[in-house]
């Protein structure tokens, strides 16, 4: 794929009454994966309670291909992304040959890249569910195959409410306006994901900047866009870190603007504007998946695998080789983290699952002090999805279908458990009155009647 971020005058002069450089998304939408807010938090919003098949589901529409992108909400729209297959790949037996070099056990948890696939964005209409537009973005067979549960349409977009960013990593960068036509695009390379699990890092805007983590088994990265042009304003190499599928996150602390990133060798703190590393710190598990959240100044790292590690790190105090008892590290935990799904903040509660399992557990955000758990959630049989919080309830979806509504406080009260026909790995979105919630076949829109 070639660069085609090259723009004349007048295309730039279009593109920069589309950037909201200083403006806050709109908190009736769900602009990115884990909200406005970047907590799994919707403020404001006031999502039904209970629903079915039967009930409170206002429309419900099956999504060609296959994603695990969290829906986001922008205006009237929810927009999506998915893979699509149009057919098998000349070189299918090629491919297929070089998944048989991988160890049996991997086999059986991975698909081979024996198909070419359609990169698409979709838009829905929010209050009817009809497709307003799909744009395909990319037709090319992937390099790498994934992880039997993943899909090459895992990294959800994200909006500032005039431009789209959709990132399907080694498959492209691209950006589009609100009516579905794209602007530029961008090839940053193919990843080499360990053990061939796909890949999920979802891209991150803030003002004028796009932000895409690139950890892999090959040279990893750190890269800081331009959102008008797709050009890149800084790269910042990471040469000790391996496959990672951690988020960017963005804070504001000290006067200053940085991105933590969470990955397996050390979470670490770069300027938003150079691209200059300002901490870092070791700590987590292999295979870094959870995002990291963070609260007035204090940002919530985990990871689950092969291990379990929790770190509350204030970011005002964090510079340099932090060591693991340094003052900038507030508090520590060791058992019950997650493995997939990230962190929910929600009032000065950090929630969180074990492993991928519907197990969960509430802190204390400021003082590290467990209010509860591991508690099991009944019904649920495994967990993906992220949980998110509104309305003052916490949402937690599962594999099997089953969502388990608690109330937001200190001891676990379960107040509904939900079920639908259909299997969920995507976490969910909140906007307004409404829940999204993508599943395996559907893409359901729950809403009071």
């Amino acid at each position: 794929m070639k660069h085609t971020a090259t723009f004349g005058l007048l295309l730039l002069l279009a593109l920069a009454g589309l950037v909201a450089f200083a403006a806050s998304p709109s908190t009736a939408d769900w602009p990115a994966w884990r909200g406005p807010l970047a907590t799994g938090v919707a403020p404001g919003a006031e999502p039904p309670l209970t629903w079915s098949e039967t009930e409170n589901v206002s429309w419900k529409v099956a999504v060609p291909g296959k994603g695990l992108a969290t829906p986001i909400v922008s205006g009237k729209l929810v927009i999506l992304t998915t893979a699509l297959p149009v057919g098998q790949r000349p070189d299918a037996a090629k491919a297929t040959e070089a998944e048989a070099d991988l160890p049996e056990w991997r086999q059986r948890m991975g698909v081979a890249p024996s198909e070419v696939l359609e990169f698409s964005v979709l838009a829905y209409d929010r209050k009817t569910g009809k497709l307003r537009w799909s744009t395909p973005v990319r037709k090319a067979a992937p390099h790498e195959g994934t992880h039997t549960d993943g899909s090459w349409a895992s990294q959800s977009p994200v909006t500032n409410g005039k431009l789209i960013v959709a990132h399907f990593g080694s498959n492209g960068t691209f950006a589009l306006d609100m009516q579905g036509k794209q602007l530029w695009e961008r090839d940053l390379g193919d990843m080499e994901t360990r053990r061939g699990f796909g890949e999920g890092s979802s891209p991150v805007i803030h003002g004028d900047t796009v932000v895409i983590n690139w950890d892999h088994e090959g040279d990893s990265f750190l890269v800081a866009l331009d959102l008008r042009t797709g050009e890149t304003r800084w790269k910042a190499d990471r040469p000790d870190e391996v496959t990672s599928w951690s988020t960017p996150l963005v804070v504001e602390s000290a006067g200053r603007t940085q991105v933590v990133v969470a990955a397996t060798g050390k979470t670490r703190g770069y300027d938003l504007a150079s691209g200059k590393l300002l901490w870092e710190v070791g700590g987590m598990t292999t295979n870094t998946i959870p995002s990291p959240v963070e609260s007035a100044g204090r940002v919530f790292v985990m990871s689950g695998f092969r291990g379990n590690a929790l770190q509350a790190i204030d970011v005002a105090r964090a510079k340099g080789e932090l060591a693991a008892d340094a003052e900038a590290i507030a508090w520590t935990f060791d058992q019950d983290t997650p493995y997939v799904p990230s962190p929910l903040l929600y009032n000065d509660r950090l929630y969180f699952l074990k492993h991928n399992k519907g197990i969960l557990s509430c802190f204390d955000a400021t003082s590290g002090k467990r209010l509860y758990g591991p508690e099991r959630l009944e019904g649920l049989e495994g967990v993906y999805a992220s949980p998110v919080g509104a309305a003052g309830r916490v949402y937690v979806v599962g594999r099997n279908g089953t969502t388990v509504v608690l109330e937001d406080g200190a001891a676990p009260k379960v107040l509904a458990r939900n079920v639908l026909d259909d299997g969920f790995d995507a976490s969910p979105a909140v906007a307004g009155s409404e829940l999204y919630l993508r599943g395996r076949e559907h893409l359901y829109r729950i809403a009071a009647k």
